[in-house]
């Protein structure tokens, strides 16, 4: 294993956490662990010279092999279900009468990992509109930092778990070509835009939303991001929009500017 001394770590994390929000400077041994096979199998024989490389030469591959590394996508179909039992309750009876005239919801599930979120969204506004959906403009924005998520994502191909209803199954996913996985229908994956966004940036979306999907995206961010990009999604809300985030998270409810409804779920009031 490579040896990874305070400097480097120091250079690495700064690196990381000014570029990507991401903070790391509890995860020494992490990073140690977990980049040291790749230092070795690209050749370099220091974290001086990787680190080195990556402050002044990183291809944009060498960006995604380093997050990826460093980060876990670790998603599934109904996760954290009682989100999506407010959404298709509360928030969707709430959004079609506000907008029954344009029919368009804005919709921005950020952080989308390999795609499960925002296709589940998509499944349930299918349910909520039935026969009516086709005159309504859902698209989701899904976003991540990863082209290999979002690469993961387009495909559409999972491993069911059970917390997809039998039902779903038989409307939304069609078996794929192994036989033994499914792939996500058609009408699911066209009403889902991905982009690739880095939370970092300016958020200047052509609409504002009416709900954004931030959901155990914060986890590694420490708590001045939080509460900068918490600004930005504000900013990016359309008045009496939603914001929901992991259950594991929490927002600071002295400086939050969203009123607080429930656990990890939020209003711009």
């Amino acid at each position: 294993m490579y040896e990874l001394s305070e400097h480097d770590f120091i250079r690495l994390t700064s690196f990381i956490k000014n570029n990507f929000g991401i903070n790391l400077t509890q995860k020494r041994q992490l990073i140690t662990s977990r980049m040291s096979s790749t230092l070795m199998q690209q050749g370099y024989k220091s974290f001086t010279e990787y680190i080195d490389h990556i402050l002044s030469a990183a291809t944009p591959d060498d960006i995604e092999t380093l997050l990826n590394k460093l980060t876990t996508n670790y998603t599934y179909f109904m996760r954290e279900p009682a989100h999506y039992e407010f959404f298709q309750n509360t928030i969707l009876p709430d959004l079609v009468r506000k907008h029954e005239r344009d029919k368009v919801l804005s919709i921005w599930s950020a952080g989308c990992s390999s795609g499960e979120e925002p296709y589940n969204i998509s499944m349930i506004l299918m349910e909520y509109l039935g026969s009516s959906a086709a005159a309504w403009d859902t698209r989701v924005l899904a976003t991540d930092i990863s082209q290999q998520a979002l690469a993961a994502a387009q495909q559409g191909t999972y491993d069911l778990p059970p917390t997809i209803p039998s039902s779903w199954r038989q409307k939304y996913f069609v078996p794929a070509a192994d036989g033994r996985r499914h792939t996500v229908a058609p009408k699911i994956r066209k009403n889902v835009i991905f982009h690739t966004f880095n939370l970092m940036n300016p958020i200047h979306f052509r609409l504002k939303f009416d709900v954004i999907f931030c959901r155990n995206v914060m986890i590694y961010f420490d708590q001045p991001t939080k509460d900068a990009l918490i600004q930005r999604f504000y900013d990016a809300t359309n008045p009496g929009g939603y914001l929901l985030i992991g259950h594991s998270e929490t927002l600071n409810k002295d400086n939050s500017p969203y009123q607080y409804l429930q656990p990890a779920t939020y209003r711009k009031t």
